[in-house]
Order: structure tokens, then sequence, then C-alpha cells
């Protein structure tokens, strides 16, 4: 390393945040960047360590460790110690497609594997990333880069979340002619309706969207496979199929007042609230407000944070967020979680830091279940819940197991459920007669290819919900097999 004392000599400074009285105002990003000067003095953090444990993913016990799409974090650290940003960039881009979308909002399972972060605050690795690829979109370094030639080959690629767009941009570039179908009126899925405008602007990701479209790939928008295109016709079409539709079923709550008005699925209003936002900035009153309302969040993960950010931004009354879960430690404990997995220690994202702002404590209620929602002429008014403890049962899982005496009532008038996703909708299974694993999702266990020839399944509609940097990693293993399926070699990483 250039700077080999450097994390000897500088204390980690992270990418600041907006003042929370002036980011409640707007649906401007949260974060901002650090000068370039910061940025390169943090770069000299990064240790001579040996043995990197920052750019390889692995799964371990307790989840990710280390980058899922191989970044080789310490080589662009160094580059930009030493102000080489134009070659940090390159080899940024070498692995990641997008990250201007990983250095926004991946929660950074690198810094987990920061072999400083065992004893000190850990490089600042996520914040590095967006630095360089902001800085190079600034510079006017990152430009269309078609492919030199052509090939006879077509592929179909259904999503346009970031496993479908990593697996379009990788195929383009090996020359086929790629065709992304998406059903919703924009390009890019989660990224695009998913994800709050506060933590990835959606000016990011139709800029990335345009350079695709420039170097050749084909978009299709409003067009959903299984309904105004069948998905056999699709089959048929092309020579390779690849399925990146999202694990987009939601988990439900099955509990007594589920049918009443002000229950809704967590997408369904962070959708229609980004929708709405871009086509009239809220003026077309064609999303669910949260204004002036008692909201219920119910799930304590990164959409029910998204949940309680975009209810303070309508001006809720309150806001609170439950959790099955019991709260975790202030702490890593080093003995059951240890270095480099990922610490499952408490966390406060940015909701939670509004929430506290707004009204002086965290929102976050934990060890707690719903038991039924209540309501009068068919409106929401509360919901019933109950405390648990997590019990081993005869199979040696863990389950709930509700208190007696811990009855609690929460007046609400709008109730998100944001307990996360069971797998892809059924429709394109069905009509090719897809196998699928126990969890629902498309099977495709070996070169990502499913149980009929030519399909293929990448993301989380193969692998369960997960992180936007792994199914970026999955989207680039999945064009790799295609690639080689189709033309017999490869030359695509």
């Amino acid at each position: 390393m250039g700077k080999p004392t450097g994390f000897l000599e500088y204390k980690r400074v992270s990418n600041p945040t907006r003042p929370v009285e002036e980011r409640l105002k707007d649906w401007n990003e949260v974060y901002v960047l650090r000068d370039k000067e910061t940025c390169e003095i943090q770069g000299a953090r990064c240790m001579d360590c040996g043995v990197p444990f920052c750019h390889r993913g692995e799964l371990l016990p307790t989840g990710a460790s280390g980058c899922p799409v191989y970044n080789l974090i310490p080589e662009w650290n160094d580059l930009i110690y030493k102000g080489r940003w134009r070659e940090a960039l390159d080899r940024l881009h070498h692995t990641n497609n997008f990250p201007e979308f990983t250095g926004r909002v991946c929660p950074a399972p690198c810094e987990a594997g920061c072999v400083l972060g065992i004893n000190e605050p850990s490089v600042t690795i996520h914040d590095n990333e967006r630095t360089i690829i902001d800085n190079g979109f600034k510079q006017g370094w990152v430009v269309p880069e078609p492919p030199e030639t052509r090939t006879d080959k077509t592929v179909a690629v259904v999503g346009s979340g970031p496993a479908g767009l990593a697996c379009a941009a990788q195929l383009n570039k090996a020359g086929h002619t790629v065709t992304v179908f998406e059903r919703d009126d924009r390009i890019g899925g989660l990224l695009m309706y998913g994800i709050p405008n506060m933590k990835l602007d959606k000016a990011v990701v139709q800029r990335r969207v345009d350079l695709l479209a420039a170097e050749g790939v084909i978009f299709k928008t409003n067009t959903e496979v299984g309904k105004d295109i069948s998905s056999k016709k699709l089959h048929d079409s092309f020579d390779a199929v690849v399925l990146a539709t999202g694990a987009t079923k939601p988990r439900d709550l099955a509990v007594e007042g589920r049918e009443l008005e002000g229950v809704h699925f967590a997408m369904e209003f962070l959708a229609a609230n980004t929708k709405s936002l871009l086509d009239s900035k809220l003026e077309d009153g064609k999303y669910i407000s949260a204004k002036g309302k008692n909201v219920i969040v119910i799930g304590g993960g990164d959409t029910g944070t998204d949940c309680v950010g975009t209810s303070l931004r309508h001006g809720c009354k309150h806001v609170t967020q439950l959790e099955i879960m019991p709260q975790p430690p202030k702490d890593r404990n080093t003995d059951a979680n240890p270095w480099p997995e990922w610490p499952g220690n408490q966390k406060v994202d940015y909701g939670q830091h509004e929430a506290i702002r707004v009204q002086g404590k965290d929102p976050r209620k934990y060890s707690i279940m719903t038991t039924k929602f209540t309501g009068e002429n068919g409106k929401l008014t509360g919901i019933h819940t109950v405390e648990v403890e997590w019990v081993t049962n005869e199979n040696g899982g863990r389950m709930p197991k509700a208190v007696p005496g811990t009855e609690r009532y929460f007046k609400a008038d709008l109730v998100l459920l944001a307990m996360g996703f069971l797998g892809p909708e059924d429709k394109i299974a069905e009509e090719l007669d897809l196998e699928r694993d126990r969890r629902s999702n498309y099977k495709a266990e070996s070169q990502y290819k499913t149980s009929l020839k030519k399909v293929f399944a990448a993301g989380d509609s193969r692998r369960g919900q997960s992180l936007v940097v792994w199914a970026i990693n999955e989207g680039r293993a999945a064009a790799r097999e295609v690639d080689l399926y189709l033309m017999g070699d490869t030359v695509l990483p």
C-alpha cells in the first residue's frame, strides 16, 4: 500500500448525512459525499493486511462476509489514496456493473470482513466506492461502450431489477442482442420502485438505464410476461431466456381483521409513493398517504425502515415499528458472532434516526407479535399484540411463544406489512412447468439452469430475498453461463 501506516494515523470519516430537519422536508438523498481529499485520506486507511477478507463474498453461518461481486477493494483504495481516480474507476467497473447502486444501498458486508475492523472502525469501503463512481460520472468518464461486434444470438431477460440489468449488461458486452421485459412503466425493478428516492435517487437509476440503452440493450416496459406476452412465446422466440423477476410475493399476516381498510403490504405503500413522486411530485394523490395518521410498521428490516422514513416525510402523527425477533445486542458477541461474520448487533438506520429526532425515542419495539386488527365501519382503528419469547420446539427449531399478561393495544390508522418475501409469483413457473425449490423459488442450482432447456434464473427469484449486491453477482454469473450455453465458450468473468 502507498501508506502502510495510514490506518494508524487517520480516523474513520464516513459520508455525512443531511440534517434531519432539512431532509424530512424533501425526498432528496439522505447521504452526501465527502470531498475528494477526505476520501483519498480514507483510502490510506486500507491496510497492507496480507490476506484481505473484504473482497471475496463468503456465506458464513450468520450471513455474508466480504464483497459478493469480488470488488478489488485494496487496489482501488490504494489508487484513490494516490489520486489516480480514473484507474480506480476502471478497477471498480471491472467487477461491478453498478457501483452507484451498491455505493448507496448496500449494507457493506465488505466492511464486516475488513481486517482493520477486528479492533478499529473498518475502512470506509462503501463510501469510497460511491465517491469513485460519482466522481467518474462528474468527470465524464462513464460513457456508453457498445460491443464492437454482434453475434446472431438473442436473449430475453425478464425483470429489470439489479440481477436482470447486470445480466443484460454482461450479455450485451458479449455481443448478444438482449431484450429486457419489465411490467412496470419504468426500468429498474426494485431499484426504481422498491427503494425510496431518499436512499437511491431515481435519476441515478435512469442515468445507468440510459447508458445501457445507448450500448444496445433493448428495453420493453409495460410488458408483463405471462399476461401481455406468454412465457411460451418468449421461450420460442429467443435463443435463451433469463428469469430475473425477483421475489415479489410478500409474506402476509393471516390474523383477524386483515381485510380492514388501512392494512397494506409495504411495497404497495413504497412503490405507489415513488411513482406518484416521479409522475407528479405527489400532487396526483395516487399513493397511500400517512399524513396525520398513527402508523404501525410490522417488520424490522430495510423495507420497514423505508416505511418509517416515508411515513415521517408524509407528516404522520406517530410511527411505531414492531419486530417479532428479540432486540439485538448493542455490541457484537465476539464468541457467538466473531469477525469476519456480519455483526448481529443493533443498528440505527436513517429512518430510526429520523424518528428519534421527531418523536424523542427509537420507534422499534421487539419480541412483539400481532394477534388481530380491529376497526369500525370496515376501517382500521388499531391492532392487538402480545409479547413473545423464543423457545426451542421438538425438532430443534426456534419458535415464538406468547407471554400471558403482556397483551397490548395500539391505535392505528395505517398498518404496513414489511415482513419479507416468499419467492417469485407463480404465473411464469406454471406456464413453463418449471421446477421450484422448497421455498418456491425457481430451481436453478447448477449453472443457473432451470428444468427447462435454454431457460435460466438469477437473483432473488433463484436464491430468495437478498441484497442488491448479491443480485448483481447472480446476474453476472448467470450471464456467463448463458454465454457459454450459446457460444460453447465465454470470455465473461
